[in-house]
């Protein structure tokens, strides 16, 4: 239940932000890429493993591939880096009420997904796969593109999107929405269920994770479009198609609360037999 819901409400938050336009201030182009506070909620209240398995795969399928901007093999990079930033992010988070731990949860998040993103895009033009995209006005270097980018979705996506909501819900929910779920709600100090471990295996997998989503970031770079699939839904029917993805949303989160009730059930009624 975790997972539908991590995949849900950041799947819908996707959505809504494809209806919030950028903002330009001078040669920058401020944008919204994650509401991050959505997916630091799911880990830290409930289990880390399930909400970043969950999130990233909420905005592949509800936002890229229903709104016809799939790329394919290509999505496993996104997918990758940004599971590592929630798995990772909502680990540190050991006291739910800890308002600096929350900051360093939402802010390791969007570190993550956006460091490994910016490695991709340097490796891709070092090694010449790909040409510089230089921003007007700004000195035309590829570092500095890329350095005032991780700041932008540093302060949108991880502080305003991210720690400063975040820091507010999460202690207002603890204690009141695990239940609903048939979870018990975590005691100060106590480790969350599914977290990363510390240690030299656990390591050494995140670091191949991230190998392996520069591999996947390199088929779109050769021009390996498997699985592609971009028919320009938005192109031809505007914003409506956005309704399509909240329709889908809607449907998975009630199939998935009608499961979920149907299993308690059949769990209350094996405990009252026995």
């Amino acid at each position: 239940m975790v997972f539908v819901l991590s995949m849900s409400l950041f799947g819908l938050s996707n959505i809504m932000l494809e209806l919030i336009p950028d903002i330009q201030v001078g040669p920058v182009d401020i944008s919204i890429s994650n509401m991050i506070f959505i997916p630091l909620t799911m880990a830290v209240l409930f289990s880390p493993f399930w909400a970043a398995l969950g999130a990233p795969l909420g905005e592949i399928v509800f936002t890229d591939l229903l709104m016809g901007d799939f790329s394919g093999l290509a999505e496993v990079e996104g997918y990758l880096q940004m599971f590592l930033g929630i798995y990772i992010g909502g680990s540190l988070v050991r006291r739910v009420t800890s308002v600096p731990q929350i900051w360093i949860g939402a802010i390791v998040i969007i570190g993550i997904d956006k460091l490994l993103s910016a490695v991709v895009d340097l490796s891709k033009v070092w090694i010449g796969v790909e040409d510089a995209e230089y921003v007007s006005g700004l000195p035309e270097s590829i570092l500095v593109v890329e350095g005032v980018g991780f700041v932008t979705d540093l302060v949108t996506s991880g502080i305003l999107f991210g720690a400063i909501p975040a820091m507010w819900i999460i202690p207002r929910l603890h204690g009141r929405i695990e239940p609903l779920m048939g979870i018990r709600p975590r005691q100060p100090g106590e480790r969350p269920p599914g977290q990363a471990r510390g240690n030299a295996a656990f390591v050494a997998v995140a670091v191949l994770l991230s190998v392996a989503s520069f591999g996947f970031a390199f088929l779109e770079a050769f021009d390996v479009s498997a699985g592609e699939w971009s028919p320009d839904f938005l192109g031809e029917y505007g914003n409506g198609v956005l309704w399509v993805s909240v329709a889908a949303v809607a449907v998975v989160l009630a199939l998935a609360v009608l499961l979920f009730r149907v299993s308690q059930k059949k769990s209350g009624k094996k405990g009252g037999t026995q």
